[in-house]
């Protein structure tokens, strides 16, 4: 499959229940009024505070995201009386909220967990700070409803450096990953590779659930690379940062020759660096994985090779003009 025509997919929804299980003892989630509302979906990976709402201004009120009282909404409401609470609560319960999420532990009177309970609404409380609360949540949704795509090829950390490997079935894509396992680095994903965009600019690459750490040799069959080479040899996720695209070596195609221009291929709307790399038999193309990370890390803490070279070549041929040895010898050593 080529990477240009890549579909990207999105989860449009997930329910309550679902972002509770995933969250319950990471932000100590405790349930208020049972598992009232579980079926409900979050639609958006935003989180909304609505003070404004409680206040009685919802012209802007986002009620589709996932609503989190903090302590400003808490005291606003302490400030109420009763019954101004309670036209406070059926005000935002007007709306189709997913759920309620309140933090640092603050209490909520029992009249208004009823009216929660009435509208099928889960109230969910938290002893976490509501910013501690917002970040670690907003990662949850964000990785959730993180576009995707789906690569065939193998994955590998090369000296930390996550390289991709693509090409057409039977090219040797898991036998050259293989033999970086066997050089001491670490499988990520083999045959589906599950990559996902974090923020703007961050792909990771992982394998499938079920899938996991094998891999398909052909002539072999299927190993267990973990059981193989142990737990050192992989790793369950990876940012993607070279696609090294494997291909047979044609006479009539000219390829990169000095590394000057430096090619990008775009997954997902992130650009990453790919190289093409024809092969052959006999072709020790493992090794040359291992001098593209290294390359990769080079460029990466500013020095390129490419162009480096490029000045050398350029200070020489000016000294020549200037009627000046290329090379000179040490004293005495003619070897």
């Amino acid at each position: 499959m080529a990477l240009e025509n890549l579909k990207e997919t999105r989860k449009k929804s997930i329910t309550v229940g679902f972002m509770y299980e995933a969250n319950r003892q990471r932000l100590g989630l405790k349930l208020l009024n049972g598992e009232v509302g579980f079926e409900r979906e979050v639609r958006d990976k935003n989180i909304h505070r609505p003070g404004l709402a409680l206040a009685g201004y919802v012209e802007l009120f986002t009620y589709d995201r996932v609503q989190v009282f903090g302590n400003t909404e808490v005291r606003y409401l302490q400030h109420l009386g009763l019954r101004e609470r309670v036209k406070a609560f059926e005000t935002i319960f007007k709306f189709d909220l997913p759920c309620v999420i309140v933090t640092n532990d603050n209490p909520i009177d029992e009249e208004l967990i009823r009216i929660a309970t009435e509208h099928s609404v889960s109230i969910f409380q938290s002893p976490f700070e509501t910013t501690k609360l917002v970040y670690f949540l907003s990662d949850f949704l964000d990785d959730q409803f993180a576009p995707q795509t789906v690569v065939h090829g193998s994955f590998i950390d090369v000296y930390g450096i996550g390289v991709l490997f693509t090409g057409r079935s039977g090219i040797g894509k898991s036998e050259i990953a293989l033999d970086l396992v066997e050089r001491g680095h670490r499988l990520v994903a083999d045959d589906v590779v599950m990559i996902t965009r974090k923020g703007e600019g961050i792909l990771l690459g992982a394998g499938t659930d079920v899938v996991k750490h094998f891999m398909e040799i052909r002539g072999l069959g299927l190993i267990d690379v973990r059981s193989i080479f142990g737990i050192r040899s992989i790793r369950y996720q990876k940012r993607v940062e070279v696609i090294v695209e494997l291909e047979e070596w044609k006479q009539d195609v000219e390829y990169t020759r000095t590394g000057l221009d430096h090619d990008n291929i775009e997954i997902l709307g992130v650009s990453i660096p790919h190289v093409r790399l024809p092969i052959f038999p006999g072709k020790n193309v493992t090794v040359i994985t291992e001098v593209i990370a290294l390359d990769y890390l080079l460029r990466h803490y500013g020095y390129d090779s490419a162009k480096e070279f490029s000045k050398r070549l350029e200070a020489a041929i000016a000294e020549k003009t200037k009627g000046k040895r290329v090379i000179d010898y040490f004293e005495h050593d003619f070897e």
